[in-house]
């Protein structure tokens, strides 16, 4: 399973779906792109400013995340020039249709050429994407919510 960052969070923070995810994602093997890790600080930080977490929680969540990367429990996918490629030519393929922005290609390329579906996400333009490049969902569009970022 190919988790993109907001996933992540949820599995870091207490949001209204945390507990769904952390309960349909136990045991999974897990996967997501390098870039995951600068995503995740900024939006630990981003949670922080708006005070839906303590400094602390955002401290302890970094850790968390840092030592599950750290002992693979979530594999990072590397970033380089053939994820480059590959996001360029989704972007072109969902336009016009879906206004796909540049980190979600990236994660869209990073998840198509490794593989690991399904590609779980709560963003709707994300999965807007994914739904036209026929790659693989979860949850299923009929049991989650859709969220834009």
């Amino acid at each position: 399973m190919y988790l993109d960052s907001c996933i992540l969070v949820k599995l870091l923070t207490v949001e209204p779906d945390s507990e769904f995810f952390v309960r349909a994602l136990e045991g999974q093997p897990v996967s997501t792109s390098e870039l995951a890790q600068t995503e995740v600080f900024s939006a630990l930080l981003a949670r922080e400013r708006a005070g839906k977490i303590s400094a602390r929680d955002r401290e302890r969540a970094w850790r968390e995340f840092s030592d599950r990367v750290t002992a693979g429990e979530i594999r990072m996918e590397p970033l380089n020039p053939i994820v480059q490629r590959k996001a360029r030519q989704l972007l072109e393929r969902c336009h016009p249709a879906v206004p796909l922005r540049t980190l979600d290609a990236l994660h869209l390329a990073t998840v198509d050429l490794c593989q690991d579906f399904p590609l779980v996400t709560t963003d709707a333009r994300l999965r807007d994407a994914a739904v036209l490049a026929g790659f693989p969902l979860f949850p299923p569009a009929e049991t989650t919510p859709a969220t834009t970022h």
